[in-house]
């Protein structure tokens, strides 16, 4: 994963909209790239209210990030997820969460494959990665001829991997897993995209979402 530093409220960001992405089955979550354990710590809290309980994994590259995340999660492993995922328990995990990890990745393939031994039979992953046929970008780069790299966002400057919601699928399914859904997260509000999607019977719908949550279980190698 890229080791370019951050600002620390980048690792603290709560990621609400994915917790209704989680099995309401999991009891035994792994959140690799936890940053701060907001995300975690949330789901935990959820999973209280509703009377079950949760124990919840992280893996976190940043030192002072993870220092934070085991004050509230259940146990934090600092180092490379590339690294530090072999020594995990085989078939510990009913669900695997990767928020904004596999963009930051060079070989996501080779990530995706490591987890596969670590969930149980009926497990799986629940991710979100950025679109980058989000409408706004594609404006800029079609219309506007640019492509500037940001702090934050789709052109995060320690993006190493673009994806679309097909490309997404393809990942996925190319490293044995089965795709059980693709939810938008964050439309955009643009009356430009809402004309242009009525002029296009909807034919380019996946423009709306800054964002898109995939889970997938597994399948065959």
């Amino acid at each position: 994963m890229t080791t370019e530093a951050k600002a620390p409220e980048y690792y603290g960001r709560p990621r609400r909209e994915m917790i209704a992405q989680v099995p309401a089955t999991a009891a035994v979550v792994l959140d690799v790239g936890c940053g701060a354990g907001a995300f975690g710590a949330g789901l935990k809290a959820e999973w209280n209210r509703q009377g079950r309980t949760l124990a919840v994994w992280g893996v976190e590259l940043d030192t002072a990030a993870a220092a934070r995340a085991a004050e509230v999660l259940d146990r934090v492993i600092v180092g490379d997820a590339g690294v530090v995922l072999a020594d995990l328990p085989a078939g510990g995990f009913d669900t695997v969460i990767l928020n904004d990890i596999l963009e930051h990745v060079v070989e996501p393939e080779a990530l995706l494959r490591s987890l596969r031994p670590l969930l149980t039979t009926d497990g799986c992953v629940v991710a979100s990665l950025p679109n980058v046929r989000h409408f706004p970008n594609v404006v800029n780069l079609v219309i506007h001829g640019r492509w500037d790299y940001t702090d934050e966002g789709i052109l995060d400057r320690t993006h190493l991997r673009f994806f679309t919601r097909s490309s997404m699928v393809d990942l996925f399914t190319g490293c044995g897993f089965a795709v059980e859904r693709t939810v938008g997260l964050n439309p955009t509000g643009s009356l430009k995209f809402k004309l242009l999607n009525l002029l296009t019977l909807g034919r380019w719908a996946d423009m709306r979402f800054l964002q898109f949550a995939v889970t997938a279980r597994l399948g065959e190698k």
